[in-house]
């Protein structure tokens, strides 16, 4: 009987002793990893990526069909207005140019008999008028003259007419004969040759293209594919600057000449064409050369930053313990305890708080669209504080107005080491 009473005296005493050890040890400490909160200058950007070119480029097509027999020009060659830079096999055309001669001729010859015929026939109409006055002929007889002569002056209208088509046709054959000679319409730079001695073009449908020629290559321009969200940020006479895999060193700068509106759509994703106007005198950009563009919109001197990535941090719910009821606790905290959307970036960008959804605390989220919540550690508790940004170059942003000064620290995330899952251990969070 003792043995028994005194083993179970043990087993409540083990008891006990466990019960306490688990409710009286210490939480282990929740580790999250920061930034401080500085001051300095932000630069906003809007990148983009494009292709140079000249401002005018020609191509050089040729009107008629036939062998190349001469080329003038090359790659690179600099040519001038009404230079010969290429010219077609013209027997062909030299042929037709003489068959048109001889119909013209032919044509002539016919006129010049319509007219006599003609001559002639008129002659006998006014013998015949001359004898019906006198009854020597018949009226039958002066109508067959008179019909005879109207019917030689419409043969030499016909034969004026086919004189006019054989003349035409001759100047038609003089004209392609004169396209076979190819001349330059404008001053500049051949940058592209597409035909050879001896290659046959056939314009039956299109003009082949020969050549192209840029105009100037010293000033160029740089179509640029902007995205639909950034257009709004860029306006004509902006300055930009870029680089080319050519020159990875060296910065290439422009201003913007215009906005284009024609949207170019690929895969659902709508860009507009800015273009940049590029001074070019050393000749090192060269067409057809990608672009990496930099438009910079806005610029602030010495102000208060706050990384983006502290506006994106948002506490697990497990770690904010029991929440109190009602919208009592919403209105403790202002705009309420829920964190930004994933950008962090200012006002209007993506990932700004969708207007009118719930909080934590049953509210309504109170947050205006340029408000973002960070989380501030003060020794071991963190709380959150709601402020106001401005400008933002993709990793750090200006408050513009909140409780929060240089020096503060400003959670990011939790540490590697931490599990976001635990519903043990780490501080409560403050006001909750």
């Amino acid at each position: 009987m003792k043995r028994a009473i005194v083993a179970a005296v043990v087993v409540l005493l083990a008891g006990a002793g466990i019960y306490l050890f688990i409710h009286n040890r210490k939480p282990p400490a929740q580790h999250f990893e920061t930034a401080k909160i500085s001051r300095g200058n932000i630069t906003a950007r809007v990148t983009a990526t494009g292709t140079l070119s000249a401002l005018v480029t020609v191509q050089v097509g040729s009107q008629v069909s036939g062998r190349i027999s001469q080329i003038n020009v090359d790659f690179n060659s600099p040519v001038k207005k009404g230079q010969v830079v290429a010219k077609i096999d013209p027997q062909l055309f030299l042929a037709a140019v003489e068959n048109g001669k001889a119909n013209v001729a032919a044509a002539e010859g016919q006129l010049a008999q319509a007219k006599a015929n003609a001559k002639n026939l008129d002659l006998q109409r006014q013998r015949s008028r001359k004898l019906r006055e006198q009854n020597l002929v018949a009226q039958a007889d002066l109508d067959s003259a008179e019909a005879a002569a109207d019917a030689a002056l419409a043969n030499v209208q016909v034969q004026e007419g086919q004189l006019a088509q054989a003349r035409a046709g001759l100047h038609q054959a003089q004209v392609n004969l004169d396209y076979t000679t190819i001349i330059s319409p404008t001053d500049g730079t051949v940058i592209s040759r597409a035909v050879d001695v001896g290659q046959t073009v056939a314009a039956s449908l299109q003009a082949p293209v020969l050549f192209t020629i840029a105009q100037d290559l010293t000033k160029m321009q740089v179509d640029t594919s902007v995205a639909e969200a950034d257009v709004g940020k860029l306006q004509p006479d902006m300055q930009a600057t870029f680089t080319v895999d050519a020159y990875p060193t060296e910065k290439f700068r422009g201003k913007v000449r215009q906005i284009r509106n024609a949207p170019t759509t690929v895969q659902n994703v709508v860009t507009y064409d800015a273009v940049i106007d590029v001074d070019n005198t050393n000749l090192k950009l060269k067409p057809g050369m990608t672009a990496n563009v930099t438009f910079v919109y806005a610029e602030k001197k010495d102000v208060l930053r706050v990384p983006n990535a502290a506006m994106r941090f948002k506490p697990p719910a497990e770690m904010l313990g029991p929440q109190p009821s009602g919208g009592a606790a919403a209105g403790r905290h202002g705009a309420g305890a829920t964190a930004s959307g994933a950008s962090g970036a200012p006002s209007g960008a993506s990932g700004a708080p969708a207007g009118g959804s719930p909080n934590r605390h049953g509210g309504r989220n109170a947050m205006q669209s340029d408000q973002r919540q960070v989380w501030v550690l003060h020794g071991d508790t963190p709380s959150p504080v709601t402020i106001k940004v401005g400008v933002s170059d993709g990793s750090v942003s200006e408050v513009v107005e909140g409780d929060l000064k240089e020096g503060d620290e400003v959670i990011t995330d939790l540490a590697s080491g931490a599990s976001k899952g635990s519903t043990q251990g780490g501080p409560r969070f403050r006001g909750f």
